[in-house]
This record gives C-alpha cells, structure tokens and sequence, in this order.
C-alpha cells in the first residue's frame, strides 16, 4: 500500500506482538517462577517509535511487513497517520518480555515477518519519503533495508535518526555517516565502542568514538540518568539529566524517547538539540509509570504545555 501524502515522521521498521508476563523478579537459568498477569499488547521498536510521535501530533508514517492475517493490518492504521505494509506468509514478529516488580524487563524477540522487508519495498515510499521532515531506522528489520532507507532520506535532505538496537558488534560504518542522530542506550553505545558505558563520564567518552565515526550527533540514553548529547559542531558533550519517577514497566522507554525525539525534530527544528532530547526525557519518563509498551505512551493532551 503506497504512501500517497507529504508526513513529517517516516518510520521504517518493526512491527511486533507483544507476550507480556509481570513476576515478582526475572528468573534465572532454568528456573520457573509464578507471575502474577499476562496480556498481549502491539510493539516492536520501529511501531513503538512511530506511536509515539504521532502521539504527540506529528502526521506520522510506519513502513513494515507483517503476516498477512495479521491484527497489525487494522491497529497501525488507525494508531497513526499513513501505513505502508508488506504482507507475508511469514508470522508476524513476536516479542517475549518479562517485567518484574522494579520495572525491569527481559525480552526475546523473534523478528518473523520483519526480516523480509527489503530494499525492493522501498521503491514505493521513495516519493513520500522525498517530502518527509524525518526518517527514523533501527535494526529489528534487516540492516540493508534500514541503511537503504537512510541514504534515500540523506539523499532527498530529510533528517534522520538512526537507533543501532538490537545492537549488533559489527555495524556497516555507513550508518554512522547518514546519521543526523546516531541515538542508542548504554548497552548499545558498550558493545559498539567496546568501552564501558555505566556512568555520564564513560557515556562521554563513549559518545565521542561514535561521534568520530561520522555521526551529525551522538545521544546516548542512561535511564534513570538521563542522557548525554554529543555533536559535530560542537566541542563539548552535554548531560541531560531526567525527572526522578516510580518506574513500573521500562519497556518501550528507549521507543518513546526516540519517538518525541523525531517529533520535536519535525516540528521544533530551530530548537537546540540538547532541548529536544531533555523534552523528549520528559515524554519518555511518563511512559514508564504505566505497565505495557505502546499503551503507556503519553498524547500531547496529557502532558504540560510547556513541552510545546
């Protein structure tokens, strides 16, 4: 299904159903525990993202590929603006994920589905994606299609926000030139840089190696710490702390961060970057007070205007 409108937020990426479990802790090897509720809720990170800038009110598109039987056909289309979907005899992609009384999660994806989503889809999106404001890409999908899409995007001067999760230790170094924004946690930021990355300082000199490798900008997320944002033009690295909150589920925090990130790129693109990551930290610290991935994300309505 062709994308026909001009958007302001292109998503190109997964979709995914999500096996939620809530236990009391995450079990061990070989260990079976009780939990105490189960749902079946709609994520994957490139769904998840383009949520929750649409959320936030940009006019917002999803690129995926998903089982032809699948619920995906009706939800996407109706969460945000404009849906370009592939169907696939292919299950659609399905994550695992365990969350315990902390808030901390543990999640097996298998990707299904996702993974046939090809440079040869792309063709049909090349108009629309030419008009966009933003491209966002991850790597729940294969790397050659999200690497495709960004350099279509750089080509036509659309922004991009490149998300390297799940992280793999060998990424193509041509992402890191079609970056605008290079955004990953500190898991991510370790296992492609090698370098320990548990406090602002290592996230710093984390940031830095990635910043050399060609990025536009660097922003590496830390939790509860908030984040750091490293950029080209700039010689210093600036940490942007988060609002202190009770955390009932971090699943999907990352999704929106990047999300209201894209959206405030979109629609904000005169704000300094370190404002929009510090808003985006706002977006994404109401989304974990509330169990589940994409419906915990918060609207515009619900938040304070000053974030507008």
């Amino acid at each position: 299904m062709p994308l026909g409108k001009a958007l302001d937020v292109i998503v190109v990426g997964s979709c995914m159903t999500d096996l939620v479990s809530q236990a009391p802790r995450l079990p061990k090897a070989g260990e079976t525990i009780h939990g105490h509720k189960f749902f079946i809720g709609f994520g994957g990170k490139g769904a998840n993202q383009c949520v929750q800038a649409a959320r936030l009110g940009a006019e917002s598109a999803m690129v995926c590929k998903v089982n032809h039987k699948s619920q995906w056909l009706t939800i996407v289309t109706s969460s945000i603006s404009s849906t370009f979907y592939q169907t696939s005899n292919a299950a659609t992609g399905a994550a695992s994920i365990i969350v315990n009384d902390a808030g901390e999660n543990a999640i097996v994806i298998v990707a299904g589905a996702n993974m046939l989503l090809n440079t040869e889809d792309l063709k049909d999106i090349q108009a629309s994606l030419s008009r966009a404001k933003v491209l966002v890409c991850q790597l729940e999908i294969s790397p050659q299609t999200s690497l495709k899409a960004m350099c279509m995007a750089q080509e036509s001067g659309v922004k991009t926000i490149f998300n390297p999760a799940p992280a793999i230790e060998f990424l193509d170094e041509e992402f890191y030139k079609v970056s605008d924004v290079f955004c990953c946690n500190e898991s991510e930021a370790e296992l492609l840089t090698g370098c320990p990355v548990s406090t602002v300082d290592e996230a710093e000199h984390a940031g830095q190696n990635l910043l050399a490798r060609g990025c536009g900008a660097v922003i590496i997320t830390l939790g509860p710490q908030g984040c750091v944002v490293l950029q080209a033009k700039e010689s210093t690295s600036k940490h942007i702390p988060t609002e202190a909150v009770k955390a009932v589920d971090t699943t999907g925090a990352g999704d929106s961060f990047i999300g209201a990130l894209a959206f405030y790129m979109a629609y904000y693109p005169t704000v300094p970057l370190e404002e929009m990551a510090r808003r985006a930290n706002r977006v994404a610290a109401v989304s974990v007070q509330t169990m589940g991935t994409q419906i915990s994300f918060p609207f515009k309505k619900h938040l304070p205007s000053a974030l507008f």
